[in-house]
Formats: C-alpha cells, sequence, structure tokens
C-alpha cells in the first residue's frame, strides 16, 4: 500500500461518525461540550458566534466566541472530537469574511451580525402562516395591487394607535 493510502485510511478512521449540520463563520451556533467532573459526566451548552473554520480533514476545528461578563471568551473544537455531543444552528449570519477576528475589537450593537434570509437553521423553523378558513382575511379590490392594499391596511392601524 502507498503512503497516501495509509494516511487517508487513518483519517477515516479519526473522523466523527455522526457529522456536524452545516455552519460557517458569522453563524451563531451552540455547542454541547461533555465536561467530566471526577465520576460523572455533564453536558454544557457553550452559545456564540462561529468566527473560524479550519477545514483539515479529521484536523478540521472552528472557533466560537461569546462575550460572558463582559469579557470575550473563544474556544476551539475540534470537529472530530468525542467531547463534542452536538452542534445546533441558531441563527446564519450574513458577513463576508472567513476569519471575523475584527469583532475582538468592536463590543455592543456594532459587534451584532445580519441574518442571512431564506435559509432554514436546525432550531425552531418559522411557522409558514395559514391562509384563514373563515375568511377573515378580506381579498384587495380587483383594481388595486395587493401591494398598495397592503399599505392602506397599515396606515390604518396606525391611525388607530395614535
Amino acid at each position: 500500500m502507498s503512503s497516501q493510502r495509509i494516511l487517508d485510511s487513518i483519517d477515516k478512521s479519526q473522523r466523527r461518525p455522526s457529522q456536524l449540520p452545516e455552519f460557517r463563520a458569522g453563524d451563531s451556533i451552540k455547542v454541547w461540550a461533555k465536561i467530566r467532573e471526577g465520576e460523572k459526566t455533564r453536558l454544557q451548552a457553550f452559545e456564540g458566534v462561529c468566527i473560524r473554520r479550519v477545514s483539515k480533514g479529521s484536523r478540521s476545528t472552528f472557533t466560537v466566541r461569546k462575550i460572558s461578563y463582559g469579557v470575550g471568551v473563544e474556544r476551539i473544537f475540534p470537529d472530530n472530537s468525542p467531547n463534542i455531543d452536538k452542534v445546533e444552528v441558531i441563527a446564519r449570519g450574513r458577513v463576508h469574511q472567513a476569519r471575523l477576528y475584527y469583532l475582538r475589537d468592536l463590543s455592543g450593537k456594532a459587534a451584532r451580525i445580519k441574518e442571512r434570509e431564506g435559509i432554514e437553521t436546525t432550531e425552531a423553523a418559522p411557522a409558514e402562516a395559514a391562509p384563514a378558513a373563515d375568511g377573515a382575511e378580506a381579498a384587495p379590490a380587483e383594481g388595486t395591487p395587493a401591494g398598495e392594499a397592503d399599505k392602506g391596511k397599515k396606515k390604518k392601524v396606525r391611525k388607530a394607535k395614535t
């Protein structure tokens, strides 16, 4: 056997049996890590923004950053670690960089990341609005486009509130 095939077989044997969900830098994720305290093992959640992904086969890692009591905390998790129980994607971020190290210098609202549109998360997916069965919503008149009818409804609501 060639040395490359041997290395590939070792690489495959070290990989995680269940795949992690798809996520990338900018996504808000929750990593459930196993913590051993003496004889006992418990799960602890580490929730933050993924600021980095490194894809190198069995040595792939991702870095998660969160703010804890006003102090920035970063943890590097190996993808194939047996200490990772599961990873949940909470929100998909819209960023243009692969490494979000600039977040280290930002704080408060400046450190927010906008959400990507049209992509489902593994957490609670938004429920689709079902059409009203009893006809509670009136259809717009035939002569007016749907967008104009909605604008009129919004104005009426605003006037009623003030």
